[in-house]
């Protein structure tokens, strides 16, 4: 059975998108469109394709300090910036919330978004937000690769992800294919190394018995639990996890890989206010408020992901954003989704 994700992530099937967004608590036509006022109180419609478990307690903090109501429809990120090329200007949506900066991209290329308020245009370093000021990141994370520290030492953890085609690493290596963040630095490498070396990777994965899981969470508690040595992972899954059961009960340890290889992408969580919003004054409130010190703490506290608001520090124990390098692939070019997915679909990976 193909998986409604990967349709609506290619972005060939809007209405599977469609049917995934009626699920989650709303209907797409323009009767959904709330009435907003200018000032305090008032609503709007936020698409999320960050999960309500994770950022519902967020927006209820925004409304009991703003007084604004926001009707949150949640979805996985693909899936909603299928909907919203779909919709077009019909679309119910104020702003989009999307978990990685391709999604946000895609939907850009499509003329969806309103330049974000002035105010907060240029916030963040330029490198984690769209030049045109259409978007903007509002939380990092760095691709790791975390690896069993039982099975494997430190020093043998390669310094590149090129390195994990190695008959070393033979059905060792865990990855989630069907995953956002791994589809954006699939597509971060192909703007980096070119389709030709990115394909040959991913087929060199997949000779080498490359073993797939649905979630990072999944590939981190492999291996925690020895059933795979190597896994690529956002670096927060680590310290959630970590919370949990406590450092020193964890077999499962991190490594950043060499600057510049494409394993160090540091990708964004981001938003964009949709074109149709473009005077709606509770979004651009929203906007301000996620961009705030205050917002960008509560990340750091409760997802351990980087804050991009300089003068806000990062949870202990990572290196300092401005020391990652990642691959030569601007954020702002991560928008052909469509084209890794295809290069997934051809490898076997999805």
């Amino acid at each position: 059975m193909i998986r409604t994700s990967r349709i609506a992530a290619i972005l060939a099937t809007s209405a599977l998108a469609a049917g995934a967004l009626t699920a989650c608590g709303g209907s797409g036509d323009d009767s959904a469109t709330p009435t907003t006022t200018n000032g305090e109180g008032g609503s709007f419609v936020v698409y999320s394709g960050r999960s309500e478990s994770l950022v519902g307690p967020l927006f209820e903090q925004f409304t009991a300090e703003t007084g604004i109501t926001i009707e949150a429809r949640y979805g996985d990120t693909a899936e909603l910036a299928a909907q919203l090329v779909e919709e077009g200007d019909r679309t119910p949506a104020q702003v989009y919330f999307a978990q990685d900066a391709g999604a946000l991209g895609a939907v850009a290329a499509e003329g969806l978004f309103a330049p974000l308020p002035a105010a907060v245009a240029t916030t963040v370093p330029v490198n984690y937000r769209a030049e045109d000021g259409t978007w903007t990141g509002v939380t990092g994370r760095a691709r790791v690769i975390t690896y069993d520290a039982q099975q494997v030492s430190a020093d043998e953890v390669p310094d590149s992800i090129f390195d994990l085609t190695d008959p070393r690493w033979n059905g060792q290596v865990g990855i989630a294919p069907t995953n956002g963040s791994f589809q954006a630095f699939v597509t971060a490498m192909r703007v980096a190394q070119g389709d030709d070396v990115t394909r040959d990777w991913l087929q060199g994965l997949v000779d080498n018995d490359v073993q797939t899981f649905e979630k990072n969470g999944l590939i981190l508690d492999a291996v925690d639990t020895g059933q795979v040595q190597l896994g690529l992972i956002n670096h927060y899954y680590w310290y959630q996890k970590a919370a949990e059961v406590g450092n020193d009960a964890m077999r499962a340890q991190l490594h950043f890989t060499a600057p510049g290889d494409p394993g160090a992408l540091v990708n964004v969580a981001g938003v964009g206010v949709m074109a149709n919003a473009a005077d709606n004054a509770q979004a651009a409130t929203f906007v301000e408020w996620l961009l705030s010190p205050a917002t960008q703490q509560w990340f750091v506290e409760n997802t351990y992901e980087y804050p991009l608001v300089p003068g806000v520090a990062a949870v202990d124990g990572v290196p300092p954003l401005d020391t990652l390098r990642g691959p030569d692939a601007p954020l702002a070019e991560l928008a052909d989704l469509p084209g890794t997915l295809t290069m997934l679909q051809d490898v076997g990976l999805l």
